[in-house]
């Protein structure tokens, strides 16, 4: 199965809890955890004035296609009341795609590897974690 990288944060409500829900209720759509990060908080970066988020990256494999797995992500969002009513506003989930083992796609609602991860040290030192480097 190929191995995927999804980096999940949290910065409303029981924000631990929110992450663990995330793999949770992921599991139940056939993404099998391998390695969940140590959880780290954060400053937010962009959007609106908000409070600290929670991080994680999540270490999976998958049969499911880069475009079935974005639907699985958005459907588990919803289902932890994540409401997209501000661009980078608060939520109590958010899960992307990092990276997803031999695949390279640039689409208009996806992009593997995620374009800004290199950016964000929230999102390279958990995926260093899980990735053993």
């Amino acid at each position: 199965m190929p191995v995927i990288y999804l980096g999940l944060g949290s910065n409303l409500g029981d924000r631990e809890q929110n992450i663990h829900d995330a793999v949770r209720f992921l599991s139940g759509y056939g993404i099998s955890e391998l390695k969940l990060s140590t959880i780290i908080e954060t400053a937010p970066v962009g959007g609106p004035p908000q409070g600290l988020f929670l991080n994680a990256v999540l270490r999976a494999e998958t049969l499911l296609g880069p475009q079935e797995l974005l639907k699985v992500i958005q459907q588990v969002e919803s289902d932890l009341g994540r409401v997209r009513a501000v661009k980078d506003g608060p939520r109590t989930i958010d899960i992307d795609i990092l990276l997803y083992e031999g695949v390279s796609l640039e689409i208009p609602e996806l992009c593997i590897p995620h374009p800004r991860m290199k950016e964000r040290e929230f999102v390279m030192a958990p995926l260093r974690e899980v990735r053993g480097y």
